[in-house]
């Protein structure tokens, strides 16, 4: 029985992108491990960003570069 956790900045991710999210998963599990969609357990976790990290940066000053660079 494939569990899969998703965890999401709390973003305001609507309730359809999550839908999307989970059908996404379960449809993946069930080309890649050819499980049957109801065996399958798919959660998602809003999680606070600011202890995140990317490209070595917390997300916050990273997403600010990015815009920067974008002009």
């Amino acid at each position: 029985m494939p569990y899969v956790n998703i965890k999401i900045t709390k973003e305001g991710a609507t309730a359809d992108q999550k839908a999307a999210l989970i059908k996404g998963v379960t449809d993946l599990l069930v080309t890649v491990l050819n499980k049957n969609p109801a065996t399958t357990f798919v959660v998602i976790d809003e999680v606070e960003m600011e202890h995140w990290g990317v490209g070595g940066l917390p997300v916050e000053e990273y997403r600010k570069k990015l815009k920067a660079e974008k002009g």
